[in-house]
Parts: structure tokens; C-alpha cells; sequence
């Protein structure tokens, strides 16, 4: 289903924030126990490194460190949020939602609406949506703090060289709020979807309802994060590309209009070819996964700040967010600085 807003009553990004940790894992190290190095990772992959969390850090520590520095960037305090919406797919624990920690720590940890979302790498797209949505039923006046955070190396099967190379830790963030009608900025549509009879191309099978977590769970390493990376390629061809395709048609918008394409930071080679089969521009296609791998739901937040404060926005340009994960799920947003 397509979303579009009314110019008159619409929700704008008013700051971005990102956060990853301080350890910086090259290629040869990630790649060492699942026999493969650099020359190969990069290769397959185009990434050269990852940040991977510290033994004391987790997915809600990366979490706050982005939303501080996305309300610094918005000018605003966190006692202005009306909301948090953060999506995850490696909470800090399975309950409480890591976004009340998150609340916490920000100093509005009693009222202020908090909860998580789980679509896997689509995850923020998902908050997003659901955060502006909120905000414009309560007439579109308050302020939504939406996070994408994941810590990854903690579910990782080191010897499984599928996995083990893509993905790094990292959190993304935005501010929303109301932003005047006259100055054209905002968010314009979005669409979200879901793939039910592709689920198993992506999950952890165990510590759930269907498969709690036991010593034989644990012996046959089913708490890991297990991937088809055949299958989500061939998945991103058939289903990603004419969405994505479909959504811009609807929106009455061609690929040459955008100026900025940030998609999910999957692999560096899977989003060549698609931006290439929608026919962006590669020098309109940002990307982070070089420096940062695959950051989960985080790796589209993450990339829109980095390219936000090299300065590389301005005023009036059309950007598109494109998410993908697990679920397998999908959530596309076009927006205007």
C-alpha cells in the first residue's frame, strides 16, 4: 500500500545522529575462522572493514549515542519527544523493549511513548512509518525520536563465512517533526511490505516460543544468525527492483529526479546491480558498507547521517530510503530535505 502525505500537514526529518563502536575489525580478521581473507571479502563483497561492539556494549548503549547526537543536530531537548520508535532485530534482551532503556537514558523515562519494531533490516523503514504515522494522527505537532540499531557480532557464527564478513554494529537516528508546508521539505510517501513464504531465507531459529533456547539449541548453534545469500540476491532482483520501480512510477517520480539513493547496506555488490537495474546513477547512491558492513536496521539511518554532515544534502533535494531484510520485508520512503 502507497502513503502519501498532504502538503499542508507534513512530518520532515529535522536532525539526524549516528554511533559505532571504536573497534574497527579488518577483513583478514573477521574472515579468519571461516577460512577466507581480504582479497576474497572484498571481492564478494566490496567491504573493507566493520565495527564490531565491545563486551560491554549493547545494541541499546549504540542506540542512545545516536539519538543524542540526532537531537543535537535538531536543536531540540529529549523532553520535546512525544515518541521513540526503535527498530531492531538484536534487542538488549528478549523484554523489556530496548527503546525504554533508551528512554531512560535520555532522561524521559516516565510517559514518553517507547517500543520496538522488528523487521530485521527493514526495521527502521518500519519505525519510521509507524512514528510519522502516530505523529500525524495526533495532529502532526509532536516530535518522534526513530532509531535503527543492531549489534550483530553477538549472533554471528564466526566459522560461517556467509555471515561472518557482512555485517558490523552500528545505530542510525532521526528526529521528526512538523516542518512548514511553504518550505516543500518533508516526507512524501512511503510503502511497506512483507514476504511471509520467504522467511527462511534469514533468521535464528532458536530462543523463541517455537524453539526456546536449550543446551541442545545451544550445542547445534541454532541462536546463530543464519543467511541464504543466494536466495536474498535473487529475492532483491525479483521483488526489490520493480517495487522500488512501481513505488517511483506512483509517486511520479524517475530515477533521474532523485539526488540522493540510500538503500539497505546489504553487500556492496548486490547494490550495484541494484541501482543499476533501477537505473540510478552510481554517483547518486550513497553507501557506508566499505567502512561500516552491513549494520542491519541500522546501516539506511547510519548512511543518511553520514551523508547528511559530509554536506552532500541540500535544501530541496529528493531523497529515497530503501530497506530490506528479513521476513523477508521491504520499506520504502522518498522524501524531500
Amino acid at each position: 500500500m502507497l502513503t502519501t502525505r498532504a502538503a499542508a500537514r507534513r512530518i520532515g526529518i529535522l536532525g539526524t545522529g549516528s554511533a559505532t563502536p571504536s573497534r574497527i575489525v579488518t577483513n583478514d580478521e573477521a574472515g579468519a575462522e571461516a577460512g577466507v581473507d581480504d582479497a576474497w571479502i572484498h571481492a564478494k563483497t566490496a567491504i573493507r572493514q566493520r565495527r564490531w561492539a565491545k563486551p560491554d556494549e549493547a545494541t541499546g548503549d549504540l542506540a542512545v549515542q545516536a539519538a543524542r547526537a540526532a537531537l543535537q543536530d535538531a536543536g531540540l531537548r529529549a523532553r520535546d519527544l512525544s515518541l521513540i520508535v526503535l527498530g531492531t532485530s538484536t534487542p538488549d534482551s528478549p523484554q523489556p523493549a530496548t527503546a525504554c532503556f533508551v528512554a531512560d537514558e535520555l532522561g524521559i523515562g516516565h510517559g514518553t511513548a517507547a517500543f520496538d519494531v522488528n523487521a530485521v533490516c527493514s526495521g527502521f523503514a518500519f519505525a519510521l512509518a509507524t512514528a510519522e504515522g502516530l505523529l500525524r494522527t495526533s495532529g502532526g505537532a509532536g516530535h518522534a525520536l526513530v532509531i535503527g540499531a543492531d549489534v550483530y557480532s553477538r549472533i554471528l557464527d564466526p566459522a560461517d563465512r556467509r555471515t561472518v564478513v557482512l555485517f558490523g554494529d552500528g545505530a542510525g537516528a532521526v528526529v521528526l517533526g512538523p516542518v512548514r508546508p511553504e518550505s516543500g521539505r518533508g516526507l512524501i510517501a512511503s510503502r511497506l511490505a512483507s514476504f511471509g513464504a520467504e522467511r527462511e531465507l534469514v533468521g535464528v531459529a532458536a530462543g523463541g516460543s517455537r524453539l526456546p533456547s536449550s543446551a541442545q539449541t545451544l550445542a547445534r548453534g541454532e541462536h546463530r544468525f543464519t543467511m541464504n545469500g543466494r536466495g536474498v540476491r535473487d529475492f532483491v532482483a525479483a521483488e526489490v527492483v520493480p517495487a522500488v520501480a512501481r513505488f517511483l512510477a506512483d509517486c511520479g517520480v524517475r530515477p533521474a529526479d532523485l539526488a540522493h539513493f540510500v538503500p539497505h547496506q546489504g553487500n556492496g555488490r548486490m547494490l550495484e546491480e541494484l541501482a543499476a537495474g533501477l537505473g540510478i546513477p552510481a554517483d547518486r547512491t550513497r553507501g557506508s558498507f566499505a567502512a561500516y558492513g552491513n549494520t542491519g536496521a541500522a546501516s539506511v539511518p547510519l548512511t543518511l547521517d553520514l551523508t547528511a554532515r559530509s554536506g552532500a544534502l541540500a535544501a530541496g533535494d529528493l531523497v529515497l530510503l530503501a530497506a530490506f531484510g528479513g521476513g523477508m520485508t521491504m520499506g520504502l520512503t522518498l522524501l524531500r530535505w
